[in-house]
């Protein structure tokens, strides 16, 4: 039975208690408040729902991530890093970006990054826990992604790309950063060809929340405000 979750409580059901159909699925209800939003990254779920449906929470197994030291890059993509078409910056223009990655896709012109969920991360962003990676060609943004900073670990919702491989590049240097500052693991909730190619790989739920155990509390070097760089300008071994 899927669980209803009271408004008055910020607790989730244990993982194991996520539906087999559709994968994932742990509970329904509750809202946006910050701080449910963090309970349920510590947890192990996320929101993900469409326009008029209940909120959704969700922990599929398994679990894709991505380890720093795992990331693969294309020759090609090597190739635009060292041009350096873009610069790339953390938190500059973190609501331009979320409002990037709610814009229409190719396939649909649903999306699950609702207002809500817009004001909603945008309030951890100002609590210094939501950070966005933005792409830049000259003064226009062209790109970029967002996600949670917990600990040692990066939650990754979402990404847009209006020019080629700004997103690929936003992605890479923010992977090259978190690995300088000691995080361990990104989260990227669900396999896409796209993220399998950089090296993302699978893992079961239960060797997922123990890295939550393990790093949600662990200090790292991080330093957010002020990253400002070229696309290429950070080391890097192809």
């Amino acid at each position: 039975m899927l669980t209803w979750l009271d408004r008055n409580s910020l607790e989730f059901p244990p993982l194991n208690r996520a539906l087999h159909e559709p994968n994932g699925l742990l509970a329904a209800g509750g809202d946006l408040s910050p701080e449910r939003l963090i309970q349920a990254y510590r947890h192990g779920c996320f929101p993900w729902y469409q326009e008029g449906q209940p909120l959704l929470w969700w922990s599929p197994d398994p679990r894709t991530v991505l380890f720093p030291d795992d990331l693969h890059v294309s020759r090609s993509l090597t190739k635009c890093l060292r041009q350096q078409r873009y610069r790339v910056t953390f938190d500059h223009a973190f609501s331009e970006v979320m409002a990037g990655c709610a814009g229409p896709r190719r396939d649909t012109d649903d999306t699950w990054i609702t207002h809500p969920m817009q004001h909603a991360y945008a309030t951890l962003h100002q609590r210094g826990i939501a950070h966005s990676v933005e792409v830049w060609q000259e003064s226009q943004l062209v790109g970029g992604l967002y996600g949670l900073a917990m600990g040692q670990l990066f939650f990754g919702e979402s990404m847009f790309s209006h020019a080629d491989n700004a997103s690929k590049v936003g992605f890479v240097t923010l992977v090259r950063q978190l690995k300088e500052w000691g995080f361990v693991l990104i989260d990227c909730q669900m396999p896409t060809q796209h993220l399998l190619s950089f090296g993302a790989r699978s893992i079961s739920r239960d060797v997922f929340a123990t890295y939550l155990h393990r790093h949600l509390d662990q200090a790292s070097d991080a330093n957010w405000p002020g990253i400002h760089c070229p696309s290429g300008s950070m080391r890097f071994d192809p």
